[in-house]
Parts: C-alpha cells; sequence; structure tokens
C-alpha cells in the first residue's frame, strides 16, 4: 500500500519505533525490527494484520476492553506468536492520530511477551515502546514461565506458592506446600494432584460445569488426604494462578480443607493461608 503512512518517531540500531493511525499500516518493512504504535483498537482481526508482518512489538488502543475482552483479545493472539504487545488506555489516546498516541498516551495492558521486555501497565506508551525496542523477551526456565510465584512462607515451613497450573507443581511441593492454580478442578485434574500432592491447593471450579464436574475432583482426592478449594471462575483468571490467589473466592472445598477451616465465600488469600495449618487429624 503506497498511500500508508507510517511516522517514524524514534530510530536506533536496533530498529524504528512507528507511528501509525490504524494497525492495518503495518509492513512487511517492519519485520523482525520495528516497533509498531498504532491508535486503534486491539482486537484479534488488527492483530491478525500485525502478525502477519511480525513486528519487534506493537501497541494498540484498548477501546474499553469491551464484552468478552474483545478491544484487547488480540494481546494473546500476538503473544502465541511471540509478539510482544501492549494496549493503551482508551481515555488517554486520540482515536486515529498514532503521534499523539506515542507522545501522550498510557498503557493499561501487556501480554506476557511484553512483560518480559520490561513493558508494564502505568507505564507511557512512549517508555513501553522503547522497552519493547530495545529489550528482547527474557528467556525463562519452564517454572518461571509458569509464573511461578511464592507468596508466603509460615513457620512450619510450609509455603504458598502460584502458578497457572496444577502441572506445574514441582516435586519441592509435594506433602509440603499449598498451591493456587488456575485451572479446573474436574476429573482430568486428579492425576496431575495426586503426582504433585501438595499439602493443599486452590484451584478454579471452571465455571461449574454440568453435573458441576468443574469441581468433582475435589471428592475423589481425598482418599489420597489431599485438602483442596475451588474458586468462582467469574471471580479469578483461569490460567493465572496469581489471580488465584489475589482475586479468587472460593466457591467448593473438599471435606479435609474444610477441616482446616475453609469456607465458601472465603477470599482465595484467606483460604490458603488455612491450609498452610497442621492437619486437625494429626
Amino acid at each position: 500500500m503506497s498511500d500508508v503512512i507510517q511516522t517514524v518517531v524514534h530510530e536506533g540500531p536496533r530498529g524504528k519505533i512507528v507511528a501509525v493511525d490504524s494497525a492495518y499500516d503495518t509492513q512487511a518493512r517492519n519485520r523482525g525490527r520495528d516497533v509498531v504504535v498504532n491508535a486503534s483498537y486491539s482486537g484479534v482481526l488488527p492483530a491478525r494484520f500485525v502478525g502477519e508482518h511480525m513486528p519487534r512489538g506493537a501497541i494498540g488502543v484498548d477501546c474499553g476492553v469491551g464484552p468478552e475482552g474483545a478491544g484487547i483479545a488480540g494481546l494473546w493472539f500476538l503473544e502465541a506468536l511471540g509478539v510482544p504487545a501492549a494496549t493503551a488506555y482508551i481515555e488517554t489516546v486520540r482515536l486515529g492520530d498514532g503521534v499523539d498516541m506515542y507522545e501522550t498516551a498510557t498503557i493499561s495492558f501487556v501480554n506476557a511477551v511484553a512483560a518480559r521486555c520490561g513493558a508494564a501497565p502505568g507505564m507511557s506508551v512512549r517508555a513501553a515502546a522503547h522497552a519493547l525496542l530495545e529489550n528482547d523477551p527474557v528467556e525463562l526456565s519452564p517454572s518461571e514461565v509458569t509464573n511461578r510465584t511464592v507468596i508466603e512462607t509460615a513457620d512450619n515451613g510450609r509455603a504458598v506458592v502460584c502458578t497457572d497450573s496444577i502441572a506445574f507443581g514441582l516435586p519441592e511441593d509435594a506433602g509440603r506446600n499449598v498451591l493456587c492454580t488456575a485451572g479446573h478442578t474436574g476429573r482430568s485434574a486428579v492425576p496431575y494432584l495426586r503426582k504433585v500432592a501438595p499439602w493443599g491447593f486452590v484451584c478454579s471450579d471452571g465455571g461449574g460445569g454440568k453435573d458441576a464436574s468443574g469441581t468433582a475432583g475435589l471428592e475423589i482426592v481425598e482418599a489420597d488426604g489431599l485438602a483442596g478449594a475451588s474458586v468462582d471462575a467469574r471471580t479469578a483468571r483461569m490460567g493465572n494462578g496469581l489471580s488465584t490467589y489475589e482475586d479468587g473466592v472460593i466457591s467448593a472445598c473438599n471435606r479435609i480443607a474444610a477441616a482446616r477451616g475453609v469456607r465458601v465465600g472465603q477470599s482465595a488469600r484467606e483460604a490458603a493461608r488455612l491450609l498452610l495449618g497442621d492437619d486437625p487429624a494429626n
């Protein structure tokens, strides 16, 4: 497209930061080198056009996020392609003006690849664009990719640990740690729960499902002596263990967890701390 206008707002040894008015103005010449700042929404459709040309990074607009997160869904489309991407708060953007967005807007959301480049919500778009240009995504070990975070360690040596799936539990968690994870607690989770065998766990209820299938694993693993609970999927982001811990509200628990004080309606934070305690049967 010869009529596409890309305004170079910065140029360095690693590439350029270019401001465009629409995601559709991303071009093949941006591949692998340039960060494209575009003043249009960041849904899947524009992300497909951006992804076709695989720029070094991309920043669009959240456009109020909208139902089902449609305004920012392209972040995860690009994340799957390995492209660092972010969005700007619509309140700080003059839609259709890429240069103004680069100069005045503020970041609202980032994907995981962009976060590993140093971009973060609250940054100016200018600063985030430079972070995407100057930094390659940090290479992470398998445990780090799952966002494994130790929240707190009790006097008894047990810890509350967040990870994005029970499948990513480690041998050190067996009989010791309380895992806050973010997959459902249905029967397909049972083999992983048994393999990891944590001291306690908090997962998601997956929205419940037919015949309460999203929490069926809670009762099954009672036979293994595992204390567990689930959070309401409407309160915490599935696939994000930190959200389970920080945002989740308990919707179900098994009898072993209940014996440690876990109750429906508690915050996941409170439930995790209770699960750290001693088994009342001992």
